[in-house]
């Protein structure tokens, strides 16, 4: 997706006529006049299209080397194994107090969403590819994981942002994705940053379309946790940028498949990606400042 306005810029430059000299007594040829045209192209073209892109870009890599700040000692591989066993295992409340445990040596509740519980599901999602766990069991676990999300949400959210109704966001996994924890903690994100949020799990293709059509969303954000499914979110992506209420209707992708190479993201025709639910709303602003530009 960066390499678009690079070659833009190089197809703008190649039509330049190469100069020549000329006293000013000449005065200005046409050849001069067009070249003062073809500059001031370019310098919209700088301003409008690459200046926007490279500042996105830069806002998504100082967000990607950013760390969440935290009081306590950072949760341990060791607690993400325990708690990937614990969430299939063992009951809430055990699992509860494990987290707690945790949270009371001074962790922040942004270190363990991003550093026990998404690295846990991550960690389930390895089980059962080993054929260590059920499908049946990563769904439980997974659950359960939903279910620790929810109980810290209301600590995550005390110091959210207002919410903004220029920040309406559709938050759907790709089109039959059976498993949407990541989209879940990247609308926790959201909301503390002030975003109105709508989506959920399981949505068909028809589902996100008729809501794009029917609500205005300044961004739709899709995840895939599959190079199954890059074809559907290529096409879902296209058939809601042609029904979309907002014309000027922004896309954001994430999930492993997009982790894996960020490049898919231009594959598939998103506007952006986003590596982890604490750059996601990072990178949407950013996304949305640049489209406000360009209108």
């Amino acid at each position: 997706m960066a390499d678009l306005p690079q070659r833009a810029l190089d197809d703008e430059v190649r039509r330049f006529p190469v100069p020549t000299l000329r006293s000013e007594a000449d005065g200005p040829s046409v050849g001069a006049l067009e070249g003062d045209d073809r500059s001031g192209r370019l310098a919209r073209l700088v301003e409008r299209e690459i200046v926007p892109r490279l500042v996105l870009a830069r806002r998504a890599e100082a967000a990607r080397h950013t760390t969440p700040s935290q009081a306590g000692r950072a949760p341990t591989g060791q607690e993400v194994e325990a708690l990937a066993e614990l969430v299939v295992e063992r009951d809430l409340p055990v699992i509860e107090a494990f987290v707690e445990r945790i949270r009371a040596r001074g962790v922040a509740v942004e270190s363990l969403y991003l550093e026990l519980l998404a690295p846990a599901a991550r960690r389930l999602g390895v089980l059962w590819e080993e054929d260590r766990r059920t499908f049946s069991e990563v769904t439980i676990g997974l659950w359960r994981l939903h279910q620790l999300l929810h109980g810290l949400s209301v600590l995550f959210q005390a110091d959210a942002l207002p919410p903004s109704p220029e920040h309406r966001i559709l938050l759907v996994p790709a089109p039959g994705e059976q498993h949407a924890f990541g989209l879940t903690m990247a609308a926790e994100f959201f909301r503390r940053a002030g975003w109105l949020v709508s989506g959920g799990p399981a949505l068909s293709a028809e589902e996100i379309t008729t809501l794009v059509h029917r609500e205005w969303f300044a961004i739709v954000g899709i995840s895939a946790s599959s190079l199954g499914k890059l074809d559907t979110v290529a096409t879902t992506i296209h058939t809601i940028r042609r029904v979309s209420r907002n014309r000027a209707l922004g896309v954001l992708v994430g999930g492993v498949v997009f982790d894996e190479q960020p490049e898919r993201a231009a594959l598939v025709g998103a506007d952006a990606w986003a590596g982890d639910a604490r750059r996601a709303p990072l990178q949407a602003r950013a996304l949305l400042d640049l489209l406000v530009q360009q209108a």
